[in-house]
């Protein structure tokens, strides 16, 4: 067996402030999402996905690939976004498993209402805190954790 690397100092320092600013900005994001739209931040970035796609449709495997989310977690969104009629599934006519979800008319409406005050939030407590030096760091740093764990399935 190994033994174990234990974090050093300043390793224990970015991985606790990692920790902390990610519980804190997600919670904020989501309470202001709430508030604003009525929507969770999970429902938000469907939302988003589903408009960025081309026919503003997007197969659930793929919605939940991007989302880094659970089949079973996605599906409850989009169960309760149906109910709310923020989007409809449709079948996939060549693949009878496959089923796409699609955004709606009344769905874009909600991201277009929620999308002002989702993106000034973001800029208050993340982008205009940091330095434009901090935010390449940050967008390096974390892209590459992303695209390793995304190569190893995780």
């Amino acid at each position: 067996m190994a033994e174990t690397r234990w974090l050093n100092e300043r390793e224990m320092r970015a991985w606790s402030g990692f920790l902390a600013a990610s519980a804190l900005v997600n919670r904020r994001l989501d309470q202001q999402l709430k508030d604003d739209s009525g929507l969770s931040h999970p429902q938000y970035e469907i939302l988003v996905r589903l408009a960025a796609a081309p026919e503003r449709e997007l197969r659930m495997t793929e919605l939940a690939n991007g989302l880094i989310n659970s089949k079973s977690g996605l599906t409850y969104q989009i169960t309760q976004m149906e109910k709310a009629g923020l989007v409809r599934r449709r079948s996939c006519p060549s693949d009878v498993r496959g089923v796409f979800a699609v955004l709606t008319e009344a769905g874009r409406a909600r991201l277009d209402e929620a999308a002002p005050g989702h993106v000034a939030t973001v800029r208050e407590i993340l982008v205009d805190v940091l330095t434009p030096e901090q935010l390449d760091a940050l967008a390096d740093g974390l892209g590459e954790v992303g695209r390793r764990l995304r190569e190893q399935g995780a």
